[in-house]
């Protein structure tokens, strides 16, 4: 999964290019990044990279996309290491190279980006060319899921209900699959369809209550309407 949010000072030049990306006038955006790009701006290259990852305003050129975003991933910008490492560890216009991919991936995962952190839980989790790391899966997976990531807390409630890289915990697991079921993860209601016939009438108590303490705590995130298995 690449990371497309890119954040902007709306107090400098480069907010017209994003407002002008935003009406879809590509190609006076692109003229706009590419202006700052040549001064150096990172932000802005990484802005480039998504317009050729994309083909918007210009042809599409996913080796061109990774050089840009190489060049912005290393003046700092963190959803340009993110989809830098993503794109390595995919071989997306370049060489495959998952141990680079995961270098990157983590630099952006530290600086709490959620698409990196999960980005990195599904690596180590596949093992593919690298290790196969649960723990390591599971602390990146909770990171993104305890900052509001839906797939992540699917895939981490799924962990905690099998045992994968933490304690088995059905109370634990029922918690974040309720959490990624009420925003419309599928196979976290399916899980959940699963594990609840399952459980005790003082582990449904304690989900419960877990539940409800997290959606106090997460207010914003936690809106939605409520799941209710029994």
């Amino acid at each position: 999964m690449l990371s497309l949010k890119l954040t902007v000072d709306k107090n400098n030049k480069l907010a017209e290019g994003v407002t002008a990306y935003g009406r879809g006038a590509f190609t006076e955006a692109f003229e706009l990044f590419t202006e700052l790009a040549v001064q150096g701006d990172g932000d802005a290259k990484a802005w480039l990279a998504a317009m050729y990852a994309n083909g918007e305003g210009v042809s599409a050129s996913m080796p061109t996309a990774v050089c840009f975003y190489r060049e912005s991933a290393a003046a700092g910008n963190v959803q340009a290491q993110t989809n830098l490492g993503a794109m390595l560890a995919m071989g997306q216009g370049v060489e495959r190279d998952v141990n680079e991919g995961i270098a990157w991936l983590t630099k952006a995962a530290e600086q709490n980006d959620m698409f990196a952190q999960f980005n990195l839980a599904t690596l180590y989790s596949k093992g593919e060319d690298i290790p196969l790391d649960n723990e390591r899966a599971a602390k990146w997976y909770r990171a993104a899921a305890e900052a509001g990531h839906y797939p992540s807390q699917a895939r981490l409630g799924y962990f905690y209900v099998n045992g994968i890289g933490v304690t088995k915990d059905r109370v634990e697991g029922y918690l974040w699959l309720t959490l990624a079921a009420q925003h419309g993860v599928g196979t976290a209601l399916n899980a959940l369809e699963a594990i609840v016939p399952q459980m005790s009438m003082d582990e449904k108590r304690q989900g419960s209550a877990r539940v409800e303490a997290w959606r106090s705590r997460t207010a914003d995130v936690s809106r939605h309407a409520r799941l209710r298995l029994f």
